[in-house]
């Protein structure tokens, strides 16, 4: 009977032990888990966010807007966007960008600025950038005129329309 009574605490703590274990890698496997959705969360999350930009160099603006497009980022319209800010819509996928209630767009006629500093028109350019916008926005500048030197402001409900709203 003593040997049966050493065999009984043996066996009775090995499968203890082999419980405590199942316990662990589930628990493990959990916390595993959790920590791949945070991550996953973390980076469906990711954003770039436009509070307000005057616009300004074309070349500097598609630098930036082609690094954005290749984060898979997502970029939201806080603000003013105009100008060469604009350009973003040509570059980012659409799906990827939503705006606020204070996402203002702004759009105007390439135009240089020579040595002397005068301003003149860049028609081929206004050409190509007009080409480069999504439809829904180049409909809605060749409706109003297209790019001139006027700046035309899309905002509200009408930008809404085009675009997905965000927070």
């Amino acid at each position: 009977m003593p040997p049966a009574l050493a065999c009984r605490p043996y066996a009775a703590s090995g499968e203890m032990g082999e419980t405590a274990l199942s316990k662990t890698r589930i628990i493990f496997v959990l916390l595993l888990a959790f920590v791949l959705w945070a991550i996953a969360t973390a980076m469906a999350r990711a954003e770039v966010r436009i509070l307000s930009s005057p616009g300004g160099e074309v070349g500097p603006f598609l630098d930036l807007f082609e690094k954005v497009r290749d984060s898979g980022e997502r970029v939201v319209i806080d603000g003013p966007c105009l100008s060469a800010c604009t350009l973003i819509l040509s570059i980012v996928p659409g799906e990827r960008i939503c705006v606020t209630r204070r996402a203002v767009l702004g759009f105007h006629a390439a135009r240089s600025i020579d040595r002397r500093g005068r301003i003149y028109a860049e028609p081929e350019a206004s050409r190509l950038v007009l080409d480069a916008y999504p439809d829904p926005i180049r409909s809605w500048i060749v409706r109003r005129g297209g790019l001139t030197s006027r700046l035309l402001l899309l905002r509200g409900r009408e930008l809404a329309s085009m675009y997905r709203t965000c927070r």
